[in-house]
């Protein structure tokens, strides 16, 4: 039996927003194509939770906002919209033009890895941050085991690749003057119960 391949429909960044305002279930747009978000794990939802927490909780009263999972970005190079597990924004907020919903300045992108996802956010999608002029720092955390990859740049074309792979470690988010126990980020993280 030969499987049928459903044509790609391409839609505009006007028709993707239109129709995602009005969705129940997010969509992410890459470049005329409309990919639906999969639902996360409790695993996925804990560490993002728990570094959102972390991260809200020690910028405060500083110049800096957090969002979590639901907060759109635009990538305008790229002709992405996505939704970053976490984002933290530094200064005031820049908004797509006219969009109230649409931010287009994170310094720092984090990244709940899931089966599905893990090359692509490591690969296109990493690629695709990169373009933004305020993007500084790059955190991708495994929900599978203890192991956070971070990525800071130090350069116009230059960034720095650090990986901790023990609970007892800390990471020092250079985009915020900010230390952070592994620990902490897998706070209530049951590895057993994830496939």
């Amino acid at each position: 039996m030969i499987a049928q391949v459903d044509e790609i429909q391409y839609y505009t960044s006007e028709e993707y927003l239109e129709l995602e305002v009005n969705s129940v279930e997010r969509h992410e747009y890459i470049n005329g194509t409309i990919v639906t978000m999969a639902g996360g794990t409790p695993n996925h939802n804990t560490i993002a939770l728990n570094l959102s927490a972390i991260l809200n909780f020690s910028l405060k009263r500083q110049p800096y906002q957090v969002f979590i999972t639901d907060q759109r970005l635009w990538i305008p190079k790229k002709n992405i919209y996505t939704y970053p597990d976490i984002m933290v924004v530094d200064g005031e907020l820049q908004l797509q033009a006219g969009r109230k919903d649409t931010i287009t300045n994170p310094r720092l992108i984090a990244e709940v890895l899931s089966n599905s996802t893990k090359s692509y956010d490591k690969d296109d999608k990493f690629a695709a941050y990169r373009t933004i002029p305020t993007f500084q720092e790059y955190i991708l955390i495994d929900q599978y085991k203890i192991h956070i990859e971070q990525y800071f740049k130090i350069d116009k074309k230059r960034w720095t690749f650090i990986e901790y792979d023990d609970l007892n470690e800390m990471i020092s988010l250079n985009s915020l003057n900010l230390e952070i126990a592994i620990a902490d980020i897998y706070d209530k993280v049951s590895f057993d119960r994830e496939p």
